[in-house]
């Protein structure tokens, strides 16, 4: 039985308006839950929790519910903000986690704020609820550094991300045309592609509404067109996509994201097209980028990153 399940066998009381849960996994038990609202900004857990059957949203929308779960997500600073505004707007708050998503830190510093009224540990994990309280000042508040405005939760929320900074030093100086950045996060790449003139157009592609969100407020370019999707599985035309692939699923690092990146992206640029990526060292991904494209070499880089410049996809 879930933690869920469990908590409700020991006295969680069950809703009978509606209820939100914020940033679940696409196997979150609702089976207990009726007339549930779920919020994930991540498009395929999204698109998921649609194909199920259920109303989602990217953000929590401003009004009241009787119960609202906040699953932990991996930053312990957008997770508390997450329980800060289903505080304010929800009857009950149920908080329910990993120990390695930070749940007991969860745990502790809001039995400091607020009265647990119960809770229930189970594989690995730990599942508590409170009434609702103040918690404002857990609200997360957007920060900003070398022009660039972030919040808690995007990918490389505090500085610029290193591998990208090292692919935008080696971007060639013809780049042309229309251009995508696949995972394009908050802007950073996106903003050192914009440089350039000769670039006609870029699609940003990005699977997190709320990085996407920021890089609008990052990138003031009307060539620049923001589109929240899966760039796995995105449809487009392009003389050059610009990449820093993710390689993470939840806290799982793998490697088969990055293929999925690549794969498609082959699909995608034209004849002559030209992929530009960096990658942390040890990931395998050179055995896909010659399936997938005529040309690949590796250029620059140093020992934490590798970068490749990969030109003609092959046409299966």
């Amino acid at each position: 039985m879930s933690r869920i399940g469990l908590a409700f066998e020991a006295g969680l009381p069950k809703p009978s308006e509606k209820t939100v849960v914020l940033h679940p996994d696409v196997n979150f038990d609702v089976t207990n839950l009726s007339n549930v609202l779920i919020v994930q900004p991540f498009f395929p857990s999204n698109v998921a929790w649609q194909n199920k059957g259920y109303s989602c949203e990217v953000s929590l929308p401003f009004k009241p519910f009787e119960l609202a779960i906040v699953c932990c997500t991996r930053s312990r600073q957008q997770t508390a903000d997450l329980i800060a505004q289903a505080s304010a707007q929800a009857d009950l708050v149920v908080v329910d986690g990993q120990k390695v998503d930070g749940i007991e830190a969860h745990y502790k510093s809001l039995r400091k704020l607020v009265e647990i009224e119960g809770n229930v540990t189970k594989g690995h994990g730990r599942l508590f609820w409170f009434s609702s309280a103040d918690l404002s000042n857990l609200r997360a508040t957007p920060q900003s550094f070398n022009d660039f405005i972030t919040i808690a939760g995007v990918f490389s929320a505090n500085a610029v991300d290193q591998g990208s900074e090292l692919l935008a030093a080696a971007l060639p100086e013809n780049l042309r045309g229309d251009v995508a950045d696949f995972g394009a996060g908050w802007g950073f790449l996106s903003s050192k592609i914009l440089n350039y003139q000769s670039v006609i157009s870029l699609d940003l592609i990005e699977a997190d509404a709320t990085a996407l969100e920021y890089a609008k407020l990052n990138i003031k370019d009307s060539r620049a067109n923001f589109h929240w999707d899966d760039a796995t599985a995105w449809n487009g035309s392009y003389d050059s996509v610009i990449m820093n692939p993710p390689f993470h699923k939840g806290r799982l690092g793998s490697p088969d994201l990055g293929r999925a990146f690549i794969t498609n992206v082959a699909r995608c640029l034209r004849t002559k097209g030209d992929l530009w990526m960096v990658a942390n060292r040890h990931l395998p991904y050179e055995h896909v980028l010659n399936q997938c494209f005529e040309n690949v070499s590796e250029i620059l880089g140093n020992s934490q990153f590798k970068l490749f410049h990969s030109s003609r996809p092959k046409r299966k």
